[in-house]
């Protein structure tokens, strides 16, 4: 007896064993690991921190991978292993969160947002063997040897193609511009739109016609929603018919104002008039039909394209690679809800889009150079 328990003892041992080996067998470890942290705002924001996130879910699509502990499971495989972290409401620990993803053996790491520039700059130095990239950033002396790429884009483009729509579709009134923090990135939102709206319409030029003003100084002027509703109420009051964001979450107050006051806003980074006009929500669906296109930030593709560059190529370059026109890298929103609205100037604005992309065209790029342009139009 005691020998028969003995022996099947050893049998269940020795299965368990076996089952536990096989289980390792089984557990398969993912050739590529990709780490993303959001700026402030984060997954959600309908804008900046979501372009982002769908170049991550691009990736995944494309190269048979899973994006870790996210809330859509999107999981098209074991290839690649992504995850993506979420700073503070502050953004305080965006080194610590760099830090994380690196330890955990992840590269290429991206860091959304000019925020992280400092941040970025400091944990390359630590871990030498893995590849950063930074959206907005600008960090000195960077070689293609370098393990940091700074990725930035010709948002003066872009938004010189939106103010152009907003100069054809307004006739009579102003129109005006939000930006989120004052500071030059921004600024190149704005010589652009009023560039295009000036190109195209000569009655805004008349400098009592356009309308700008900034929310604040500090990163949480791109998170002040109510800041954003005040400013386009009092511009619509003052008799603007459309007003252009380049503010972050602060975009949603435009809308907001948008809404009740039944004027027009153009969005920014993300299509943000299919976002809201599709959304689930009926409150968010009345703001979308108010939001006229959006000044599109592909965000996605460089994230995407830098990743593709990792795993196609085994390496990504260092240093310095810009996202116009020309390379897709910005533009602006046609969807299913639009482009009706859109159909009497589209033929223009893609007019326009040509001689840009061909040189006709010197979109300025900020406020010292925007001056200039409109002393040449008058």
């Amino acid at each position: 007896m005691k020998r028969a328990f003995l022996f099947t003892v050893i049998l269940l041992l020795t299965g368990t064993f076996l089952f536990v080996g096989c289980a390792k067998e089984k557990k398969v470890t993912a050739k590529y690991k990709i780490g993303l942290v959001f700026d402030i705002g984060g997954r959600g924001d309908n804008s900046f921190n979501d372009s982002a996130y769908r170049g991550l879910k691009q990736v995944a699509e494309t190269y048979k991978g899973t994006i870790q502990g996210d809330p859509d499971k999107v999981n098209f495989g074991s290839e690649v292993e992504l995850k993506y972290l979420e700073p503070k409401s502050g953004g305080q620990d965006r080194e610590q969160l760099l830090r994380a993803l690196a330890e955990e053996g992840y590269s290429p790491i991206f860091a959304v947002g000019f925020l992280f520039t400092e941040s970025v700059a400091k944990v390359a130095k630590d871990f030498p063997k893995t590849h950063f990239a930074i959206i907005d950033g600008w960090i000195p002396d960077l070689t293609d040897a370098s393990n940091i790429t700074c990725l930035a884009f010709a948002e003066h483009e872009g938004s010189f193609l939106v103010g152009a729509i907003a100069g054809l579709k307004n006739q009579k009134g102003k129109i005006g511009f939000i930006g989120g923090m004052d500071m030059p990135l921004i600024h190149k939102f704005q010589a652009g739109y009023i560039a295009g709206a000036l190109y195209v319409n000569p009655a805004l030029r008349n400098q009592k016609m356009v309308l700008a003003q900034y929310i604040g100084k500090e990163p949480s002027a791109f998170n002040d929603p109510k800041a954003g509703k005040d400013i386009a109420s009092n511009f619509y009051k003052q008799g603007a018919t459309i007003i252009y964001h380049a503010a972050g979450g602060s975009g949603d107050g435009l809308f907001q104002a948008a809404e009740e006051n039944k004027k027009l806003a153009i969005g920014v980074d993300s299509d943000q008039g299919l976002i809201y006009a599709s959304a689930k929500e009926e409150a968010t669906k009345a703001k979308g039909k108010w939001i006229l296109t959006s000044m599109l930030k592909r965000v996605d593709n460089s994230v995407f394209l830098t990743c593709k560059d990792s795993i196609d190529k085994g390496k990504v370059a260092g240093g310095y690679r810009s996202f116009g026109l020309k390379e897709d890298g910005v533009g602006y929103a046609l969807n299913d809800f639009n482009k009706a609205e859109l159909a009497d100037v589209q033929a223009k604005v893609e007019e326009i889009k040509a001689k840009i992309i061909g040189g006709e065209i010197k979109v300025p790029d900020d406020d010292a150079k925007l001056a200039e342009y409109v002393k040449a139009l008058k």
